[in-house]
C-alpha cells in the first residue's frame, strides 16, 4: 500500500456542523495510513479503517503513557501532563481500571435510572415554565449531564457553574495558561472533595472509590483525584454535546424523528445508531505512540511515532456498516467504536448512554410536537471547542 508523502493538516478545514468533512472517507479507501500535520509537534499518522483501529486502540505496542510529559503531536498547545487513567498502559491501566469498574458496572449504573429521569423531568418543567421558544442547550443538554456526574460524586449544587466554567475552558480554544489554570483549579477542587470523603465516608462514587479495594489494594491519594478528574471531564462535556447533537440531527431527519414518536421503544437503537453517525470530536482523539514497529495496512509505523485511530471514520466502514453513510433506527448489526475499544474502552460508555436515552426518549414524551424553532440549517455550532456542539438549539413544541 502506497502512502502519499503530503501531510494532511488536521482538523480538515473550519467545522461545519455536523457536517463530516469527505476527505476521512477519501483516506479511508485510498490511503488508510495517512500522513497528517497536527497544530502542534509535528506529523502523526491517521488510520480510518475499521479493523486497523481496533488494532491500534487494543496492541500495547502503541502507548498511551509515551505521550506523557512530552512534545509529541498534539491539536491543543499545552503539552499532557495527564497521569490519569485515560494516559497508562497495562499493566498499571489494568489494576487501576479493575478498582474503578466497580462503581460503573451496567446494573449499578442502571440503578441511576429512575434519578436521572427524575432530573430530567425537573428541567423540563423549568423549561415549559419559561415558554416558548427555549434554548435547549440551556435548557437540557449542558446542566443534565453536569447534575448528573457531580451528584455522582457528591459536587454541592452551588459549585456545578464553576465547574462548568472551567469544563469550558479546557474543553475550548483556550490559551495554555488559561487551559493549565483551570486544570489546576479543577484538580485542588477534586483533591478537597478526596479529602473530604477520607475524613467521612459517603455512598457515593468518589466515596465508593475511595473505599474501593482489590486484594488488599487500593487506590492512592493521586489516583482518586486523577480519575475524579477524568470523570468530571469526560463524563460532562460529551454528553453534553450529543444530547444537543442528537436533538440537531433528529431536527434534520424529521422521518426518522416522526418514527421515534410513533415507537419509543426504538430509543436505545436510535441513541446507537445516532453514537454511530454523529461526529463529536474535531480530530481523531487521542495520539498514541509506537514502541515499536508496526504494521497496519500494508504500511510500517515505526517506533517512536504517533498516530491517532479516527473513530467516526472507523464507524462508517462499509466493511463493516451496511448502508453506512444511513441513518438506520433498526440497524441490527452496529459494533460502533465511538466509546472505543480494549483496555481503553470508556468506563462511563453505561453512564453516558443512560443519560442519552432518558434525555431523548422523556423529551420527546413531555413534547410530542417538539420542533426546531428556526430551520434546522440555521443553528450555530461552536467554532471555539474540541468537541461539536450548538451553540444554542431554540425549540418549540
Amino acid at each position: 500500500m502506497e502512502t502519499s508523502s503530503t501531510s494532511h493538516s488536521l482538523p480538515f478545514g473550519e467545522p461545519d456542523g455536523l457536517v463530516f468533512p469527505p476527505l476521512y472517507a477519501t483516506l479511508q479507501r485510498e490511503q488508510p495510513l495517512a500522513r497528517i500535520r497536527m497544530a502542534y509537534g509535528g506529523d502523526a499518522w491517521l488510520v480510518t479503517r475499521y479493523g486497523d483501529v481496533k488494532t491500534v486502540l487494543s496492541d500495547t505496542r502503541f502507548s498511551r503513557a509515551a505521550t506523557v510529559g512530552a512534545d509529541v503531536p498534539r491539536v491543543t498547545p499545552v503539552v499532557s501532563q495527564d497521569t490519569s487513567i485515560l494516559s497508562m498502559d497495562p499493566p498499571e491501566h489494568t489494576r487501576l481500571r479493575k478498582l474503578v469498574a466497580k462503581a460503573f458496572t451496567a446494573r449499578h449504573i442502571e440503578r441511576l435510572r429512575p434519578r436521572v429521569t427524575e432530573i430530567t423531568h425537573g428541567l423540563l418543567d423549568a423549561m415549559e415554565a419559561q415558554g416558548k421558544p427555549a434554548d435547549l442547550v440551556q435548557a437540557l443538554a449542558r446542566p443534565l449531564p453536569i447534575s448528573v456526574i457531580c451528584e455522582m460524586l457528591g459536587v454541592p449544587a452551588p459549585d456545578h457553574s464553576e465547574f462548568r466554567r472551567w469544563s469550558d475552558t479546557i474543553f475550548g480554544m483556550a490559551s495554555g495558561e488559561e487551559i493549565q489554570s483551570a486544570f489546576i483549579s479543577l484538580h485542588s477542587y477534586v483533591s478537597a472533595l478526596v479529602a473530604e470523603r477520607r475524613r467521612e465516608p459517603t455512598d457515593d462514587v468518589l466515596g465508593t472509590l475511595v473505599q474501593a479495594r482489590d486484594d488488599g489494594d487500593r487506590l492512592t491519594e493521586a489516583e482518586l483525584v486523577d480519575f475524579g478528574l477524568a470523570l468530571l471531564l469526560g463524563g460532562f462535556e460529551t454528553t453534553a454535546n450529543q444530547i444537543a447533537n442528537f436533538a440537531a440531527t433528529l431536527f434534520q431527519h424529521p422521518a426518522h424523528l416522526a418514527e421515534l414518536r410513533a415507537d419509543p421503544a426504538l430509543v436505545p437503537s436510535a441513541v446507537e445508531e445516532l453514537l454511530r453517525m454523529v461526529p463529536l470530536g474535531l480530530h481523531g482523539g487521542f495520539v498514541r505512540i509506537a514502541t515499536e514497529d508496526v504494521e497496519l495496512s500494508g504500511v510500517v509505523v515505526r517506533k517512536g511515532e504517533a498516530i491517532l485511530a479516527e473513530l467516526h471514520t472507523a464507524n462508517r466502514d462499509p466493511e463493516v456498516f451496511d448502508r453506512p453513510e444511513e441513518l438506520d433506527f433498526h440497524r441490527e448489526h452496529n459494533p460502533h467504536l465511538i466509546f472505543g475499544y480494549g483496555p481503553h474502552h470508556c468506563v462511563g460508555a453505561q453512564l453516558a448512554r443512560l443519560e442519552l436515552q432518558v434525555a431523548l426518549g422523556t423529551l420527546l414524551e413531555r413534547f410530542p410536537a417538539l420542533e426546531c424553532a428556526i430551520p434546522p440549517e440555521q443553528i450555530e455550532f461552536s467554532k471555539v471547542k474540541l468537541v461539536r456542539g450548538p451553540e444554542t438549539l431554540p425549540v418549540t413544541w
